[in-house]
């Protein structure tokens, strides 16, 4: 046995035991014959198809074949809401505060934030008009430069927007890393359209005058509470008008998309926490603790479902008369 040989049955065991028993030998096979001479290694491209083999696989052993096609619906909402917050975010950096309130050495903008709002304009118009894979290229930079702002401004010495602002965007940036294949001209152009409304929406009715220490803060109030509330209650309609006709991806949309959903309403959920009224910004202490509990348990959720999907379809195979 060859050291590549080995290595794809490595990673073949992302794929269920009975499978792997059953087509192991021919998926290895497979890979092998494509393989280049005197390669010893996978490829990324092989490593990334075989796992995600695996997965799917293991996703049907549950009896959740739904599962796959919420994640792409969940992705293409997630993408929605995070180029729309970008949209208004980039009105806010494109406005810098007077002389006497701001930072010189911020520049033109207000923090190294538009940096990422610039990515996530970019990944909108990169989704209208490239093919999936490589809305997920610019989906996966939009992601990483956002993360980037926050070692970037300790070492610059910069503003950068705050991390109740950062987190959100990261959390639907990994979810619409998802981002389906073959979607329609229309759906596609959603979210740069969206983008682009977010901007002008926000041109015509944000303050002109929002200084630096209140730029983000204030404005987080109303705009991300509200968009939680929006995309959750997007994701509910369709999961109840889908479950109506039978179609339950819906349902596991909605679990994805839980965790980022509650990252944009951290405020408030911090003040719930922090038992402060609403209107106040909740302290530092109590928006980590929340932040950290909801990215604990809101993907524990996911797990546990698939758990209990695959506990009841083992019923129902055992008990004929239960829904499936």
């Amino acid at each position: 046995m060859t050291d590549l040989e080995r290595r794809y049955l490595r990673l073949l065991s992302a794929y269920p035991a009975d499978y792997r028993r059953a087509r192991g030998a021919e998926i290895v096979g497979t890979y092998l014959d494509l393989a280049a001479p005197g390669r010893r290694w996978p490829s990324p491209a092989d490593a990334v198809d075989v796992l995600r083999g695996g997965l799917r696989q293991r996703v049907r052993a549950t009896g959740a074949a739904d599962l796959v096609p919420g994640v792409r619906l969940a992705a293409v909402l997630a993408l929605l809401a995070a180029t729309s917050l970008a949209g208004v975010w980039t009105v806010l950096e494109l406005r810098p505060p007077p002389p006497e309130f701001g930072d010189p050495a911020a520049g033109p903008f207000v923090s190294l934030g538009i940096v990422a709002w610039t990515a996530w304009g970019l990944a909108a118009l990169v989704h209208a008009l490239a093919p999936a894979r490589w809305t997920r290229r610019a989906v996966a930079l939009a992601v990483l430069l956002t993360l980037a702002l926050v070692p970037a401004a300790a070492l610059t010495g910069l503003p950068r927007p705050p991390l109740f602002v950062l987190l959100p965007q990261v959390g639907l940036g990994l979810v619409a890393l998802g981002a389906p294949d073959g979607l329609p001209a229309p759906l596609r152009a959603m979210p740069l359209v969206a983008a682009i409304g977010a901007n002008l929406a926000g041109t015509n009715l944000l303050h002109r005058h929002v200084f630096a220490g209140s730029y983000y803060t204030w404005t987080v109030v109303p705009v991300l509470p509200s968009a939680a509330v929006v995309v959750l209650g997007v994701v509910v309609l369709l999961g109840v008008g889908l479950a109506l006709r039978g179609d339950h991806r819906g349902g596991w949309a909605v679990l994805i998309l839980l965790t980022p959903v509650c990252l944009l309403a951290l405020q408030p959920l911090a003040g719930a926490l922090d038992g402060m009224p609403s209107r106040f910004i909740p302290s530092w202490t109590a928006l980590a603790a929340t932040a950290v509990l909801v990215t604990l348990v809101g993907p524990a959720l996911l797990p546990l479902a698939l758990a209990l999907r695959t506990r009841w379809t083992r019923l129902a195979r055992t008990h004929p008369s239960l829904p499936r």
